[in-house]
């Protein structure tokens, strides 16, 4: 046969099996949705011109005063927060009377849109601290007509939250909650080749490990993917909700965001892109109420690694820590995604959550306890 027939037909197969993976993984996506009504999606302008969504879950009876700003993690969504119950703090929250705001960071779900000139990979964590967090609180606040919030942030959204709480924004938060948030990042060799793999597979812009997770999430339950205890415990998540989680909550993660990560993990260090700023130095000057949780199995937010953290907000008259595993009572060991997902989170993780903040929010007045609005747009 012909050379350049070899070569069409070569063609032809890599373009037919893109076109089956991207059916496979629509109709994936679609088989897998959670079965939920939509939150409400508005959007919030940067400084810098980048508009970011954010997922309002209201109470279908608000009963206190403050919202709760629910903040994901690396390559993560807002599912992370508001899935399908009983899988969903969101739904929780809303539920005992607090409205959630549910961020997408920058460069993830429907935030991916940049601004004219800039690309949609164009961002550190510096950006998601000081410009989507203000443009976040200021949306929160204007539509709650609060003056301040609470923060509850998985992974790096719980140091996000940190790093905020250290800034000209620290006056607008009622309370900060971390969930999984490492800010110690001595690691284990394995880790270090995964971020470097990572940073490469990143290049020249992006890693976007969110299409392989959904080509993939039909299968898990049934087959355990490499690597993934140190994401979960996948005995403690159900099958079906890991399907659905890794169709559904796996985003893209920026190169940069990923050699920032990197820097932390090769110094040991919780700081700004340009090393300027010492987050975790700052730690010990915080004064608001803190919630520090981990998973006894953590492999990402180990168990000492939260308990060291706890001891550096020595500052705050209002500090409490609290590890989830066998050890302390609780249905299992929990690894770093089980916090929301596993089968014992929403017995014993959320209300946990739930007291916490009811304990330090602002009670509405029966005659002020507020319905749901009815939502402009929805997601």
């Amino acid at each position: 046969m012909d050379p350049g027939k070899w070569v069409l037909w070569g063609l032809l197969l890599v373009l037919a099996g893109l076109l089956g993976n991207v059916v496979w993984v629509l109709s994936v996506r679609r088989l897998y949705r959670p079965r939920t009504a939509p939150p409400q999606l508005l959007r919030a302008r940067c400084q810098d011109g980048w508009e970011i969504a954010i997922h309002a879950r209201r109470a279908p009876k608000r009963r206190f005063e403050e919202p709760v700003l629910l903040c994901h993690g690396l390559a993560a969504n807002r599912f992370t927060f508001d899935f399908a119950p009983p899988y969903s703090v969101a739904h929780y929250l809303a539920d005992a009377g607090f409205d959630c705001f549910s961020v997408e960071w920058r460069g993830t779900g429907h935030s991916r849109q940049p601004p004219p000139g800039r690309r949609s990979t164009d961002f550190t964590i510096d950006d998601h601290i000081l410009q989507d967090a203000p443009a976040l609180l200021e949306l929160a606040l204007k539509e709650t007509g609060a003056k301040r919030a609470f923060w509850l942030g998985h992974s790096m959204g719980g140091l996000v939250g940190y790093a905020v709480a250290q800034g000209p924004q620290a006056p607008r938060l009622a309370g900060l909650l971390v969930l999984g948030s490492p800010v110690f990042f001595k690691s284990e060799p394995l880790m270090r080749s995964l971020l470097s793999l990572g940073v490469r597979a990143a290049w020249p812009g992006s890693f976007r490990q969110e299409w392989m997770s959904a080509t993939l999430a039909p299968f898990l339950g049934y087959v355990n993917l490499p690597l993934s205890e140190l994401l979960v415990n996948p005995e403690h998540i159900p099958p079906p909700i890991q399907r659905q989680v890794f169709a559904n909550m796996m985003s893209s993660m920026s190169r940069k965001v990923l050699l920032q990560f990197q820097d932390w993990i090769e110094h040991d260090a919780f700081r700004s892109y340009d090393g300027q700023v010492d987050w975790r130095a700052g730690l010990s000057r915080l004064t608001l109420p803190v919630l520090v949780m981990g998973g006894s199995s953590d492999r990402l937010a180990t168990a000492e690694n939260v308990r060291k953290q706890y001891e550096l907000l020595a500052s705050s008259s209002d500090r409490t820590l609290h590890v989830f595993g066998r050890d302390r009572g609780d249905k299992m060991d929990y690894g770093h995604g089980d916090l929301m997902f596993g089968t014992g989170a929403p017995l014993e993780v959320y209300p946990l959550i739930g007291k916490w903040l009811k304990d330090r929010a602002t009670p509405l007045p029966k005659r002020e306890e507020q319905p749901a609005p009815s939502p402009t747009l929805s997601a």
